[in-house]
């Protein structure tokens, strides 16, 4: 039985590469789609502050959402010009694979399976995070292991239930998994009782923490138990969205490292360094090698901001989150974020 249920995992992720490598030869490239309709449909969460999540007045906000706003600067010249499809965790890759959404921004960790059997490319990174434990006060547990035996919370459909089993059965410890579809679902699970932890990316955990009847209730333990790179998605077989997509993503980055922001983007333009120059399209490669207009580095940056200015006004010290750049900060400050040049 387990080898027939292998043969047909094997041939379903089969089947699933092959219809994407179809949906891209059928369609075109994604680029000539989105400007022939004019706008990005972009692949978001049900709801996670901080990362994607729409306010009082419907709007949408978050890091991940940024992102997308970034493209459509880019792309379209207009940062508003984004559909947003909030997506399960179940539902994002199927979403992506059928042509439904034309970039997954939505919180998702970047796997060698999801990067190779699902048809799907990972545009970059745009946080690093790492799995962790929330649990009640009233437990009075400050790591991770004393956790045997414990119920706790999962998301369904993501790294998570992999990377829970794996840290408990290397620890020799046991619990019982309380499994929901969707992270409010899971938040709301911990928050009744129904399981003493909840467990996600850290980052997440803050995030639903302030949606909790009571956040300062809860405290997020210390361990990090593996390694969550958070990125934009796209799918395989479209090399001139891929192009895009990533150095949209550079082109943030790199905006953050040589000082240009959305407040001084403007005066930047007359700047004589040639590297800020090459970032604001006002000399060097320009948009012609990725379809995009010339200007296109100076409206992602005009329009939505560099890295820094998304990271700390979305999850950073501007943000009800209040998380520290920790890894994420430059690499010149001793974190991990590091885009090739534009030259």
């Amino acid at each position: 039985m387990k080898g027939k249920l292998q043969t047909i995992s094997a041939v379903m992720l089969t089947a699933a590469a092959l219809s994407t490598n179809v949906f891209a030869a059928e369609s075109g490239s994604t680029l000539d789609k989105v400007k022939s309709q004019g706008y990005l449909t972009c692949g978001v969460s049900t709801g996670l502050p901080g990362f994607s999540n729409p306010d009082s007045d419907g709007e949408w906000k978050g890091i991940d959402v940024a992102y997308c706003q970034a493209v459509a600067a880019a792309v379209l010249e207009d940062k508003e010009k984004v559909k947003f499809v909030p997506l399960t965790a179940k539902e994002r890759f199927t979403a992506l694979q059928s042509g439904e959404v034309d970039v997954l921004s939505r919180n998702t960790t970047w796997t060698l399976h999801r990067d190779t059997a699902l048809g799907l490319n990972f545009v970059g990174t745009t946080f690093y995070d790492g799995q962790g434990f929330m649990v009640s006060k009233e437990l009075g547990v400050e790591n991770a292991s004393q956790l045997d035996g414990a119920s706790i919370c999962i998301q369904s459909g993501t790294t998570t239930e992999l990377n829970i089993a794996d840290y408990f059965r290397k620890n020799g410890m046991s619990f019982n998994p309380v499994v929901f579809d969707t992270a409010s679902q899971t938040a709301a699970g911990f928050d009744s009782g129904r399981c003493d932890v909840l467990t996600s990316d850290t980052s997440q955990l803050y995030a639903l923490r302030l949606n909790l009847k009571d956040p300062s209730s809860a405290v997020v333990l210390p361990d990090i138990i593996s390694k969550e790179p958070l990125g934009p998605v796209v799918r395989q077989g479209d090399d001139a969205w891929f192009n895009v997509a990533k150095w949209v993503l550079f082109s943030l980055i790199n905006a953050e490292e040589y000082g240009i922001t959305s407040e001084n983007a403007d005066d930047m333009l007359k700047s004589n360094d040639p590297n800020i120059q090459r970032i604001l399209g006002v000399d060097g490669p320009k948009g012609k090698s990725l379809g995009l207009p010339d200007m296109w580095g100076y409206n992602v940056v005009k329009q939505v901001g560099n890295y820094g200015e998304l990271f700390e006004s979305q999850v950073g010290s501007g943000s009800p989150l209040n998380i520290s750049r920790g890894v994420n900060a430059l690499w010149s400050d001793g974190g991990f974020m590091y885009a090739p040049p534009i030259r």
